[in-house]
């Protein structure tokens, strides 16, 4: 049976000590990834929206890249709003620049009421590809 393993980004920032857990989890081919938001490095909230959706998106990226994976081996979205109707342009524009063409991930969406501080998070299922997975 497989272990699964903690993958944690180059620069790990404050969110993850300080709310003890972990960037995302390698289990066997798949790479779950925790909820990503627009934090910065010292794991406050980018107060700008649009900048903290693209910062959101960078944080997932950086966590993707270190366990070998890039955007375009998500297989599994989901993403949570704080206020879904008014944030849906900005949130669309910056998916379009993440994933601009076919195929596409499965995504949900969620509008909640709370992020800690933040409006956007965006959590992940990746396959890891077979030159980066284990045997």
């Amino acid at each position: 049976m497989t272990k699964p393993e903690p993958i944690f980004p180059a620069d790990r920032h404050a969110l993850y000590a300080a709310h003890g857990y972990s960037a995302a989890i390698r289990s066997g081919d798949l790479l779950f990834v925790s909820g990503q938001v627009g934090s910065r490095t010292d794991g406050s909230p980018e107060p700008d929206f649009e900048q903290q959706v693209r910062l959101a998106f960078a944080n997932l990226q950086a966590t993707l890249a270190a366990a070998g994976c890039t955007t375009a081996d998500i297989v599994d979205v989901t993403s949570f709003h704080t206020d879904p109707e008014r944030q849906f342009e900005t949130i669309m524009a910056v998916k379009q620049e993440v994933f601009p063409q076919a195929p596409y991930p499965n995504w949900t969406a969620l509008g909640v009421t709370w992020l800690a501080g933040f409006d956007f998070e965006i959590k992940v299922v990746a396959r890891i590809p077979q030159a980066v997975g284990r045997a």
